[in-house]
């Protein structure tokens, strides 16, 4: 049986990880700057979460939510003092997408209505309504386009406003930086003046952090710097450090009840125990305000290169963006540099996205392969 051809593939062959480094089935080691779509948040094999796992996976590792599980109370206690969101409630799944599909579908729940209003360039996943929020015809079948979903420009806040004046929008979802669409984001005022619409025309405002969250931007949340309150936060990626995890922050104006969402794996106990050990090796290790004195950095050096047009993003969520396609850059860095960088829909932007415990010596090595290739 051959694998279906949905990823067109480099010809490198991973088989260890350690910390910022992948090693190859021929040990060649690679510095790693794009943590596998921002999902590693420790570093790859960290004792904390190596030693946490095992001692699960000895216990128990999964049983169904229908039965007790202290760690997914524990999980919630944690993330909410933590992450600041000490009101919120906790639902549990298994990917970003699946997180987005639930955030939805509780916002239409939750007012009864059926419309999403998106953002040009924004990614949400690759399943039913999450899809269709995605500013991507490429990905968007013709069942999920049966979705009522109408995009803006970040920063109209005129043509949203008169969407939701119909009373048919359920949610507005918004990444506070687009990852995959090229690290945009907008202002303090319009993100405030958004959440000040929602609450006007009752529609749930859904703060999509599946990338930019666990923190990657520095703060625990991308949305904490702009002083709001989202309805519903979904979350994943770095969430579990490699471990399939993903969930929504519930906020309590949004009443449950049984049956109103469910999953079978999501919220199991050895997912639990990864995201617990992150959790655990963020506050240990402080790596919030690591971020952001490595991205200070990283903002120092990358000013002294050449060709560069500008910077985008925070934190340790970061774009350079050139004035030519970067395909063969990124190329380079790996097969010539052995480097890791990601791209974006912007074909300009060269993306960034590291475990958190990357070092200033690191990024050395990288700004020293970019000079030599944009020499």
């Amino acid at each position: 049986m051959s694998l279906f051809p949905v990823y067109p593939l480099y010809d490198i062959t991973p088989v260890k990880a350690k910390d910022v480094f992948v090693y190859d089935d021929k040990n060649v080691e690679y510095l790693d700057l794009y943590g596998g779509h921002a999902v590693i948040s420790i570093g790859h094999a960290h004792p904390t979460y190596v030693d946490r796992l095992t001692r699960q996976l000895k216990e128990i590792a999964f049983y169904s939510n229908a039965i007790q599980n202290p760690l997914q109370e524990q999980l919630a206690a944690e993330l909410a003092d933590f992450s600041g969101c000490k009101d919120y409630q906790l639902f549990l799944c298994n990917s970003g997408a699946e997180a987005n599909e639930n955030a939805l579908k509780l916002a239409s729940f939750h007012n009864e209505k059926s419309k999403i209003i998106a953002f040009k360039n924004g990614f949400h996943g690759r399943t039913s309504a999450a899809v269709a929020a995605t500013d991507n015809p490429k990905i968007v079948a013709p069942l999920n386009a049966q979705q009522d979903v109408e995009f803006f420009e970040l920063g109209d806040l005129e043509g949203v406003e008169q969407a939701l004046k119909n009373n048919d929008v359920c949610a507005v979802i918004i990444e506070f930086i687009q990852g995959v669409g090229g690290l945009d984001e907008s202002t303090t005022a319009f993100y405030q003046g958004l959440e000040k619409l929602c609450k006007t025309y009752n529609a749930c405002f859904i703060a999509d952090e599946v990338q930019s969250g666990f923190g990657r931007t520095g703060d625990f949340f991308a949305f904490q710097k702009h002083n709001i309150t989202p309805d519903i936060i979904s979350m994943a990626k770095g969430m579990g450090n490699g471990f399939p995890i993903g969930g929504i922050l519930i906020h309590p104006d949004i009443k449950g009840r049984f049956g109103l969402l469910g999953t079978t794996f999501g919220g199991n106990h050895l997912a639990c125990a990864a995201s617990i050990a992150v959790l655990d090796v963020l506050k240990a290790e402080d790596l919030l305000a690591h971020t952001k004195e490595i991205s200070a950095y990283f903002l120092e050096k990358a000013n002294q290169l050449p060709q560069l047009k500008s910077i985008k993003g925070r934190g340790l969520m970061l774009g350079l963006e050139f004035d030519f396609p970067i395909s063969d850059l990124r190329k380079n860095l790996i097969f010539d540099h052995h480097i890791f960088t990601g791209s974006a829909k912007n074909p300009n932007l060269l993306r960034i996205l590291p475990p958190l415990t990357i070092q200033k010596e690191h990024l050395d090595i990288f700004f020293e392969a970019l000079k030599t290739e944009l020499a």
